[in-house]
């Protein structure tokens, strides 16, 4: 069971006193239920409508389970994960890992590719010797990053499907860093699980940056997510309803650190192994929540153009960019739903 009972949010309708009751009734009758679980490094929560709390925490419970269970499997903080285990070996040669795993790694190394290495699952060595895994950052020689660069790189990435192989051709461990789609992966795994167990609205977050709409509230359009305004602290960009949907945001508002006067972006370049500079947010609605991940830190990385032509290129996906500085922001919208508000 749940460490805490799930909390009851709202009550939407009232049973009717017929004896069969219509969809939209049946619907209205549901509970709204809201859980947070800690996992992968921040707060994973969930809302969803049930027709009681017992069966709210079933749903609740195995939820969360899958999400450990994923963690166990992918993180790369924990060696006894097989992701870790892959990133140890496959240097030395083919490594044979789990359908999942695999699935996973080509689903990275394919948006590697369409997004020409904007978005790299490599780049873990710079995100830890800059120190942001463990918040204390710094800025290292030039002499540290041309040691790292040899162990970088998703070109470096050989996938054999048929035999379910991994190995680095560079001859040497990699630290495979699941960061930029982990969470976005482990929603999307988290919805097709509530689906199978009829679920039919629900709104998955992981840590608030991958959000997943399953669904919608009764009597509304989607699930409103607002999206927040990098310039304005605590205000609202805009607003987006999702409906079988999802949403990730990328920015630098929160996680960066200062040194010598200069604020260093925790979103790493990988083609130029150094922070980006002059952005301020990206937000990506896609199908699915490991795109949308992925494409929020892509998108980030990319020139507006560039940004611009790899929304196109995902059926579904809208785009709204953020650059410039607080004083002089620009912005960019691709197929974006609505006028910004």
């Amino acid at each position: 069971m749940l460490s805490r009972r799930v909390a009851v949010v709202v009550l939407w309708g009232m049973l009717c006193g017929c004896c069969a009751l219509s969809a939209q009734e049946s619907q209205q009758s549901l509970k709204l239920f809201h859980e947070v679980h800690r996992a992968m490094g921040s707060e994973v929560s969930i809302d969803l409508y049930a027709p009681d709390e017992e069966t709210a925490e079933q749903w609740m419970q195995a939820s969360f389970d899958e999400i450990d269970r994923l963690e166990d499997l992918l993180s790369n903080y924990r060696p006894t994960s097989e992701l870790s285990r892959v990133s140890r070996e496959a240097g030395k040669g083919p490594v044979t890992t789990d359908p999942e795993t695999f699935a996973f790694l080509e689903k990275a190394v394919e948006l590697s590719r369409r997004s020409d290495g904007a978005f790299d699952m490599t780049v873990g060595p710079l995100m830890r010797t800059r120190g942001f895994f463990f918040n204390h950052g710094r800025v290292p020689t030039a002499a540290e990053l041309a040691a790292l660069r040899p162990k970088m790189g998703w070109r470096h990435v050989k996938l054999d499907a048929e035999r379910r192989t991994v190995y680095f051709d560079n001859g040497v461990s990699m630290e495979l860093d699941p960061g930029g789609i982990g969470k976005g992966y482990a929603v999307d795994r988290v919805v097709a699980l509530l689906r199978e167990q009829g679920v039919k609205a629900a709104l998955v977050s992981g840590g608030s940056s991958s959000i997943y709409g399953m669904g919608e509230p009764p009597g509304e359009a989607g699930w409103r997510v607002n999206v927040p305004d990098p310039v304005a602290a605590g205000e609202t960009m805009t607003s987006v309803a999702l409906k079988d949907m999802s949403l990730s945001t990328s920015a630098c508002t929160e996680k960066f650190f200062i040194k010598s006067g200069h604020r260093y972006c925790h979103i790493l370049n990988p083609r130029t192994e150094r922070p980006v500079e002059d952005k301020l947010q990206s937000t990506v609605i896609a199908p699915s929540t490991t795109d949308s991940d992925a494409l929020s830190t892509a998108t980030f990385v990319l020139e507006p153009g560039a940004a611009a032509k790899l929304v196109e290129s995902f059926s579904g996906a809208a785009a709204v960019m953020v650059w410039g500085d607080k004083a002089h922001p620009k912005y960019k919208t691709v197929r974006w739903p609505g006028k910004l508000e």
